[in-house]
């Protein structure tokens, strides 16, 4: 019986898909790769990103392992986003670790942690999830554009730290019958600091009266 051939079904141009035919099998044979890669979709978390195309640089080892190919390195890209006080460009450098264990076939034993592993695809590896998951958890959840950023005016919308001084006088309308009626207290208290009689103050005494 002639036995069935599985045919590899990622394509080896893909930028993150790495071919490991020149690796072979035998345990312990290395093999480096650097690559610049596009980035790919949605590789961010809404806040900041790695804007799709830009460049993904990666520094690798691939390692023959008795199961598979065992992947290790680093990644590096540039992120860019929003500062989440004052909606100014961010733009930061991103460097992450990168390791994981591709499996040539999925073994016959039942064992869950060996079912999350990725399969290869005959000598094809599809690197783009491990890239997603080891970049995405390190990009800040609350990018700044400075440390002491102070925002922008609650009011106005201004840039606090184009303008570090910058206030609002409080016309707050609800302090506005309070203020009136200071300025009437004020105005009686300058009458009768005059001698001119309040009402609660009768002119004149008892005694003058009769």
């Amino acid at each position: 019986m002639t036995p069935t051939v599985r045919q590899a079904r990622l394509d080896p141009r893909t930028p993150l898909v790495l071919d490991t035919h020149e690796l072979g099998r035998r345990p312990g044979t290395m093999l480096s790769v650097q690559r610049d890669a596009p980035a790919p979709d949605d590789l961010g978390n809404g806040v900041i990103g790695v804007s799709p195309g830009s460049v993904l640089s990666l520094d690798l080892r691939l390692e023959a392992v008795m199961d598979g190919v065992l992947v290790s390195g680093t990644l590096t890209a540039t992120a860019t986003g929003e500062c989440v006080r004052c909606l100014d460009p961010v733009t930061e450098g991103v460097e992450v670790d990168l390791q994981e264990l591709f499996l040539h076939d999925r073994p016959e034993t039942v064992d869950p942690d060996a079912d999350a592993l990725p399969l290869m695809d005959v000598d094809l590896l599809d690197l783009e999830p491990t890239v997603r998951d080891a970049l995405v958890p390190a990009l800040p959840f609350q990018p700044v554009c400075e440390p002491d950023c102070p925002g922008l005016c609650s009011r106005c919308g201004a840039r606090l730290l184009d303008d570090p001084d910058h206030s609002h006088e409080d016309n707050d309308p609800r302090w506005a019958a309070l203020a009136g009626l200071t300025d009437q207290l004020a105005r009686a208290d300058a009458r009768t600091g005059d001698g001119t009689a309040t009402a609660a103050e009768p002119a004149g005494t008892e005694e003058e009266t009769n």
